[in-house]
């Protein structure tokens, strides 16, 4: 079987195509094509099969794990593929690795280090109880995320873009610097005991909930990450589509009641826009996979994020 590799301009990939055997999968083509060309490893690239003319719509992606075969129509020995470059991938493990390291080391720089003192603070610093106990939670969060990312958490992808790495890197250490200031800043004014403790208290148990949701999510996939799509259920994906994500946003809320700082509670909702339009996009997704049509299950009525809002 002939395979011809072209980019969406028509331009010809590979020189003089990929001759494979009859039973080869898109894997193997993928195999050939990194050996051919050296620069796309598999991961980087992106098979479709051309549009017709003057079709719209989406082109079908082949699936690495299909034969070329399937996509061939009849009893045809060729065929034509688009080629995208993806660009540079890093893997998901070490795009979230890097993301929750950076704000795991800057707070405790705030926070054990004066660095006020540089910033123009000419004060005695007093480290309130609020401080530390904020520093724990904190820390632990992180901690906590780094450690599913390597244990728990099965990836439907493998890879991403490299320039996620920079994207959110900047996203989570700049926050992470920005929330770190304000709460250790030596002119803090903490909250009532009362308060902090309430705060605290409920950003503990969500934090718990949340790896709970992460454990059953896991759950939910095969080993390789391929599982596709089930309904999420038990714990609180009985009330809740995206549960990880609830308990993820309740559990800042939870750490800005007892710290109480405008840069808290703009990270809090910064981070509530950013899930909530996932949320929205799986629920969406769910709902029209799970339509109870043709035998399939009908997703259940559920809340999608925030209860009792969203």
């Amino acid at each position: 079987m002939k395979v011809s590799v072209v980019s969406r301009s028509g331009r010809e990939i590979v020189k003089g195509g990929i001759e494979l055997n009859d039973s080869a999968t898109v894997s193997d083509l993928q195999e050939a094509i990194h050996r051919r060309t050296k620069k796309y490893y598999p991961s980087r690239q992106r098979l479709t099969l051309p549009l017709e003319p003057g079709a719209k719509g989406k082109p079908i992606v082949l699936d690495y794990k299909k034969t070329i075969q399937d996509y061939c129509d009849g009893n045809s020995n060729s065929i034509t593929v688009v080629f995208k470059d993806l660009g540079a991938q890093v893997y998901y493990s070490t795009l979230f690795f890097w993301e929750y390291f950076g704000p795991l080391i800057i707070y405790p720089i705030f926070y054990y280090f004066d660095l006020y003192q540089y910033l123009g603070f000419k004060g005695e610093r007093v480290i309130h109880p609020v401080q530390t106990y904020a520093m724990y939670c904190w820390c632990f969060h992180y901690f906590k995320r780094i450690m599913e990312t390597f244990f728990v958490h099965r990836f439907s992808h493998a890879t991403s873009p490299l320039s996620n790495v920079f994207r959110n890197c900047a996203y989570y250490w700049s926050f992470g610097s920005y929330i770190a200031y304000y709460v250790n800043h030596p002119l803090y004014t903490p909250v009532s005991d009362l308060q902090m403790k309430i705060g605290f208290g409920f950003a503990l148990v969500c934090q718990l909930s949340n790896f709970y949701c992460h454990i059953l999510l896991r759950n939910l996939r095969s080993p390789d990450g391929k599982g596709g799509y089930q309904i999420p259920h038990g714990f609180l994906f009985n009330l809740v589509t995206c549960a990880n994500y609830t308990t993820e946003i309740y559990q800042w809320i939870g750490f800005n009641i007892a710290t109480q700082t405008v840069a808290g509670y703009v990270f809090a909702a910064a981070a509530a826009f950013i899930m909530t339009n996932w949320a929205l996009a799986k629920h969406r997704r769910l709902k029209k996979l799970f339509d109870g049509k043709e035998g399939r299950a009908k997703y259940p009525r559920r809340w999608v994020i925030l209860p009792p809002f969203i």
